[in-house]
């Protein structure tokens, strides 16, 4: 786990973000004493999402687009 200072955090806030992206925490100080940690949200490194183009056109719809459905119950006073 790296240290690092809060005159140099200001500075490389940038890069000690995106190192706790990668799972490495950083560990701010003021004079010689830990403050602050930075670290991943949920204690471990982000896992990037599956690209999910290829399940969403495989998805076959029947009947109008709900917007449609919606705007003609509106429009027949039932909503």
């Amino acid at each position: 786990m790296a240290s690092v200072n809060l005159k140099d955090a200001r500075r490389r806030l940038s890069d000690l973000v995106r190192a706790a992206e990668r799972g490495q925490p950083v560990v701010l100080t003021r004079r010689g004493r830990s403050v602050a940690r930075i670290e991943p949200l949920g204690g471990h490194a982000a896992k990037r999402l599956p690209d999910l183009t290829g399940f969403r056109a495989s998805l076959a719809t029947k009947g109008k687009p709900l917007s449609e459905v919606v705007i003609a119950a509106r429009r027949e006073g039932r909503l």
